[in-house]
């Protein structure tokens, strides 16, 4: 009994002793690799690249990617000119805005396309008793010229609105209303015939809707801003979902790419 109580309290004592850690191959090469590093020698061994070669490998990764970025943007941008030029040839061919017009501008100055020539133009439609699309369009339309007049360089940008409601827009309430958005902003009105021509060369839909008992109306009308360029040709068209700064870029855009086909 006695051998047995001194075997299970030796067993014990050998039970909490911690076992040792081993590396999984503890060859002759892991001794003596340890034993450099404890001595603080072997760094060249160990395969890793030293300070001065690290950062000439960083620089040399670094100005490869900076190559590959830029030719993707130089691409980038080449595709983009492309996609504008070939969307401003469609939209020629289209016969959008290639007419003339004659109409009177909120000064009661006789107005023809003639007289923007040399000058970027966006151009609205619309009514001065339209309840919100008009005078949201023509604030998006001015946040855009302002966009544009802030960065130096670029041409100036003329405003347009035209009127689709010649019966009640006439030389005074087109005053009263275009004072309201930019200084800048040209009313038009005429006469019936005259906006009606103006309206079928840049293809804008417009109707007048039935009288209320106050005899107001709705007309009824396309709604897209639409850009001139100093030979006085339709170059493209913005609809509602285009935010200003959207308008802005593709403006600039177009600014870059265009070349007379007048002089």
């Amino acid at each position: 009994m006695l051998l047995l109580a001194q075997g299970s309290k030796a067993w014990l004592r050998l039970s909490l002793l911690k076992t040792p850690i081993f590396p999984r191959t503890l060859g002759s090469k892991t001794l003596s690799k340890r034993a450099q590093h404890s001595s603080g020698q072997g760094s060249e061994e160990t395969g890793l690249p030293q300070g001065p070669k690290l950062r000439t490998r960083l620089l040399i990764t670094a100005l490869f990617g900076a190559g590959l970025g830029g030719a993707w943007l130089v691409v980038r941008a080449e595709k983009e000119q492309r996609r504008q030029q070939c969307r401003t040839e469609a939209l020629r061919q289209a016969a959008v805005g290639q007419g003339d017009f004659s109409l009177l501008d909120h000064h009661g100055h006789t107005r023809c396309k003639a007289d923007f020539r040399g000058q970027w133009v966006l151009m609205y439609f619309g009514f001065t008793h339209c309840p919100d699309i008009c005078p949201d369009e023509l604030e998006k339309l001015v946040q855009v010229v302002q966009h544009l007049e802030a960065q130096p360089g670029l041409h100036p940008v003329q405003p347009i609105f035209v009127t689709v409601d010649p019966a009640r827009d006439n030389v005074a309430a087109m005053a009263r209303y275009v004072q309201d958005f930019h200084p800048r902003l040209l009313g038009l009105t005429g006469s019936a015939e005259q906006v009606a021509q103006a309206s079928r060369s840049y293809r804008v839909y417009y109707s007048a809707g039935p009288k209320d008992e106050d005899q107001d109306y709705i007309v009824d009308h396309s709604i897209a801003i639409y850009l001139l360029n100093p030979d006085g040709l339709f170059t493209d068209y913005y609809g509602r979902g285009r935010s200003a700064e959207q308008i802005a870029d593709s403006v600039r855009q177009h600014m870059a790419a265009f070349q007379s086909v007048l002089s």
